[in-house]
């Protein structure tokens, strides 16, 4: 059996990151791998990320991230990035983590992913540059999926996103901003390279509990969706046996 806990948007600061310590001290007892899907910090400043170090310093346990658009905010991602690479947590975009846990090989794919809508009701690479470069990003960002996942050979392979990959997990949210939520092209890269999960956060107003059309399980972390530290994970044999 390998435990997995998840947690989305956090948005750490310096004023409540004690708070996000005690909501971690017990997580290594319980946990194999922690993963934190995006809005790691309220808007993006290097205090914060460094006082979320400090509240993953009783964390003993892989952690592996990717970064949310409040970690964007104040364009300063790549030294976010780098404080928390620093202290061990492993940021995805693209790329990939590999752990085993008792003989079980367990794969991580993350991206931050982006915007554009679902079928029947998205964007696309048409029309003004502006939306162009808007539909082009989440493509890129897909691509990279894809191919981190294609990278994995592990008996289990999670992909690790912060914008949704589907419309599911989004029950709850008004129907006019699921294009900037998610997109489609992130679920067509899951279903084409396989997965076993997908995590994601972003969606605070949304539902927990989705499935990609290729028949693969999604799971929305975001912290008011769960209204937890994090939700923990059983898998067995690459399949989700419970979640607590």
């Amino acid at each position: 059996m390998i435990r997995v806990a998840a947690i989305g948007d956090t948005h750490v600061e310096v004023a409540n990151s004690d708070r996000w310590r005690a909501d971690f001290a017990r997580v290594s007892e319980q946990a194999d791998l922690l993963l934190l899907a995006g809005d790691l910090t309220q808007d993006g400043q290097p205090e914060q990320a460094r006082a979320l170090v400090a509240a993953l310093a009783p964390v003993t346990i892989p952690v592996v991230a990717v970064l949310g658009n409040h970690d964007y905010q104040s364009e300063r991602e790549k030294p976010v990035a780098a404080i928390l690479d620093s202290a061990g947590v492993a940021i995805l975009e693209g790329g990939v983590s590999s752990h085993t846990f008792r003989g079980v090989r367990v794969g991580v794919a993350g991206v931050k992913g982006f915007g554009g809508g679902f079928a029947g009701a998205c964007g696309s690479e048409f029309g003004e540059p502006e939306m162009k470069a808007f539909i082009a990003h989440t493509r890129r960002s897909a691509e990279r999926l894809y191919a981190a996942l294609r990278r994995l050979e592990t008996e289990l392979r999670i992909a690790l996103l912060h914008y949704a990959p589907v419309a599911d997990t989004l029950r709850g949210e008004r129907l006019e901003i699921h294009p900037f939520l998610g997109s489609h092209l992130l679920a067509s890269a899951i279903d084409a390279a396989g997965a076993d999960v997908v995590i994601h956060g972003h969606a605070h107003g949304g539902t927990e509990n989705g499935v990609t059309p290729g028949g693969i399980r999604v799971r929305n972390v975001a912290q008011p969706v769960i209204r937890r530290a994090y939700r923990l994970y059983e898998f067995e044999d690459g399949k989700e046996a419970t979640s607590t």
